[in-house]
């Protein structure tokens, strides 16, 4: 179901793909597609696609991998797709490729998988998704760990009836906008240095 509905909506957004990919373009240099190294099911690192939506190189500068709203690194053309989630739209791409699954929890990156609980590795027995419970419930407006707890609670969980609600949930919440960036107490925040 997963490669047969990312398939079908990858031919749809085509177009709005091809028009992020020139407008992306046009405002700055670089590529218009971003990889990061992301950790996946079982441990496994792949690279996840997504439309660049900050200035090339933002990693090495400022906040480094956290991004609040009004980042500087933000292109105006980022900060649309942001708005909408069209960014992830190439998430599509790894779904196919079988490293995503539509729902699930979203992958991290290694730094931040390194500062897991023993239970919150557990976040890594299935494949990530380009949505999932914590996605709808809050986004990276929660705390970091209650994000993780959501993530937990919807492995323990999981029913096909869960991932459709959580799809439905997911269109509701992309008109809204709401919880995209992590604010005063959501998100991930770097360990401080020793």
């Amino acid at each position: 179901m997963d490669v047969a509905l990312a398939a079908l909506l990858l031919v749809l957004a085509a177009p709005l793909l091809v028009a992020a990919w020139v407008a992306i373009r046009l405002e700055s240099r670089g590529g218009a597609i971003y990889r990061q190294r992301r950790v996946g099911r079982n441990g496994a690192e792949f690279d996840l696609l997504k439309l660049r939506t900050m200035v090339s190189g933002a990693e090495a500068m400022g906040a480094g991998l956290a991004v609040d709203e009004g980042d500087p690194r933000i292109t105006r053309t980022g900060a649309l797709l942001r708005r909408f989630s069209l960014d992830e739209l190439p998430n599509l791409v790894n779904v196919l490729a079988g490293d995503m699954s539509l729902v699930g929890p979203r992958p991290t990156v290694q730094v931040q998988v390194a500062q897991y609980t023993p239970r919150q590795l557990g976040r890594l027995a299935v494949e990530p998704g380009i949505t999932g419970w914590a996605q709808v419930c809050g986004r990276a407006a929660l705390p970091w760990h209650e994000r993780i707890e959501l993530d937990l609670w919807y492995i323990e969980h999981w029913s096909l009836r869960l991932d459709l609600r959580i799809l439905v949930r997911t269109a509701r919440m992309l008109l809204t906008g709401r919880g995209l960036y992590r604010g005063e107490t959501g998100g991930w925040r770097p360990p401080p240095p020793d």
